[in-house]
Order: C-alpha cells, then structure tokens, then sequence
C-alpha cells in the first residue's frame, strides 16, 4: 500500500515498542522513525530497516511524518516533549495524570495551532476508553453514579513516577481494586466509595546500594496524584527478584455505573477489560486515534482533541459504508 499513514515513535520504552509491534497488524500504517533520547545505536527496533534518530534531530524529519505517537512518561517527559512536538508533527499521546489534563490540553492545544497541526491527548484505556464509557453512561442514565475500578495490574504511569525517585533503581507499581467495593455495586447498592476505598496500591522497589529505603518509601507514599490518597505498600526486593516476578504487564479494569429510570427501575452497566498487555494494548488504541488524527489534519483542522472530541468513524481503517452495512 504505498498511501500508508507515516507513522514516527518517540520513546522507545514498553508503549514504544508496544507501538512498533502493533503498527505490523494495521495494513494502512506504515513506521518511518524512532526517536529516543538514548544513543541511537543502543535502540534495537524490531524492524531493522526503521532509522533511530536522536530525539534533538527530531525537527528534521518535518513533513516527513504524519504522525507522531508520543510515548513517553506523564510525570516529566510529556509535559516537555508533547509541546515541543505538536509545533513540528500531528501527534497523539497517553498523558494519564487526570488532574492536570485540563492544563495539559491547554498547552497542547496552543502548541498545535501555532503549527497547524493536530494533537489528540491522553488516549488510552483510562483516560481513554474508559472516560468514554463514563461520558456515555452518566450521560443515559443521568440520575446515578459511575465507579471506576482499575487492575489488578501494572500502572506503567505510576511505576514510572517510582524509578524518577532519587535511589531507585527500578520499580513496579501495581494498582489492587477492592473485590468488595465492586460486589456491592453489582448487588445494587449505591455506595459512596472514597479513592481509598476502591483500591489499594502495591510497589516492589529495587534500591540503589546505600539509599534511604525509608525515605523512598515515605517520597513514594506522599506523591501527590499517584499515591497520597491510597493505602498503599512498598516492598524493597532485589534486581533478580524483580526481573523473575514482575516481568509480566498485565492490566484491566471495570467503569461500572447503576442509575434508575422511571418510578425507580434499576440499571447496571458495566465495561470491563482484562489485558494481557498493557502497553500493547494501549498502543493499540493510540494507534487507531493516530488514523484519526491523520483525517483530521487531512481536513485542514489543527489543534488539540481528546477522545471526546472525535467520531468513531475515523478510527477504524473500513471505510463508513462498509461499517454501516457490517456493524449496524
């Protein structure tokens, strides 16, 4: 297919690799770049034909790409890099620290415009999918509550906000929902639930020779947005223990919502994921919103979109009449 939408990477850590795999299994995308902030030559891509460029190097491959896919952490590299690139590139990005999206899309949207592009931000399975899904059910069923429960599982976002921690060396962060919290919604019983009270969170930490094992569990306990509002546990084990244990990155989650209608009919909806993959996964759906991104510019729109903001037509490679007549 000679039309394929150009796709560049930036980052090359799980999501980015996740991004390469998967852009094999999408016929109209074609991959044209890594750009890591590593030396070149120490990032080995699965396709050996792909240029590894320094991420400096980055502006000179303008208009040479359609898309970007941001593959960075939320915590520092984003809110650096998804600026710099949206005045170059359409790019789309897994920013995933709910209480500064606002401020993020603001910036990214002055970004974008200044360059005529498209930035579509934080895309994923939450926030993603699953802000979806709570725009969709609060919005039928507008007199109930929505509860959303991630994991059991690792947080790519929040094990990433751990290794950033002066003394750790490496780190893995799962996210626990409470089997009982969940229970009692699908029973019918419309609780109110505190963060505390949906999930617990779970760090084995590998520390550097001589660091204050104490003092990087209290950083890591204390961190706002990721951890001060959780009863959280932190396990120091070894780089051994960790590679042989927790390797493995799997995810999921629940959004459910119970709402009523009428004289007081009760419903329940519910979207669940249980995923093998987490980065894999995620570079999936930032894949299919990469599509979108590229119609969008194609349109001559720029600026920044979320999920909310983009019809679900423009993610899939058939075209609309076909999904009308198969998917109707």
């Amino acid at each position: 297919m000679n039309n394929r939408i150009k796709i560049g990477i930036c980052g090359y850590g799980n999501l980015g690799r996740g991004v390469e795999s998967e852009i094999a299994k999408n016929p109209d995308l074609e991959l044209v770049v890594v750009f890591t902030r590593r030396k070149p030559a120490d990032a080995l891509c699965i396709q050996a034909n792909v240029p590894v460029v320094h991420v400096d190097d980055a502006a000179t491959w303008k208009d040479k790409i359609d898309v970007v896919i941001l593959c960075g952490g939320s915590a520092n590299d984003l809110p650096v890099q998804g600026p710099e690139f949206a005045k170059i590139f359409n790019t789309v990005d897994s920013f995933d620290t709910h209480a500064k999206i606002p401020d993020y899309f603001q910036t990214m949207d002055q970004s974008a415009q200044s360059g005529g592009h498209i930035s579509v931000v934080s895309i994923g399975w939450d926030p993603g999918l699953f802000s979806l899904m709570r725009l969709y059910m609060g919005s039928i069923l507008q007199t109930g509550e929505t509860y959303t429960f991630w994991g059991k599982g690792v947080s790519q976002g929040h094990s990433d906000a751990v290794r950033r921690i002066d003394g750790v060396e490496n780190a893995v962060q799962y996210t626990i929902p409470l089997d009982s919290a969940m229970e009692s919604i699908r029973n019918g019983k419309g609780v109110a639930l505190t963060t505390r009270e949906k999930h617990t969170r779970v760090c084995y930490v590998v520390a550097a020779e001589g660091a204050d094992q104490k003092e990087i569990e209290t950083k890591i306990k204390k961190m706002p947005y990721y951890f001060d509002e959780y009863d959280t546990t932190v396990y120091f084990i070894s780089a051994d223990e960790l590679k042989a244990n927790h390797s493995e990155l799997p995810h999921g989650g629940n959004v459910m919502h119970m709402g009523t209608t009428g004289a007081g009919n009760h419903h329940i909806m519910e979207f669940s994921l249980k995923l093998e993959s987490n980065p894999e996964f995620t570079a999936s759906v930032l894949l299919a919103y990469a599509r979108a991104a590229y119609r969008l510019s194609a349109k001559g729109e720029c600026g920044a979109r979320t999920i909310f903001d983009i019809p679900p037509v423009l993610l899939s490679g058939i075209d609309a009449e076909t999904l009308k007549k198969t998917l109707l």
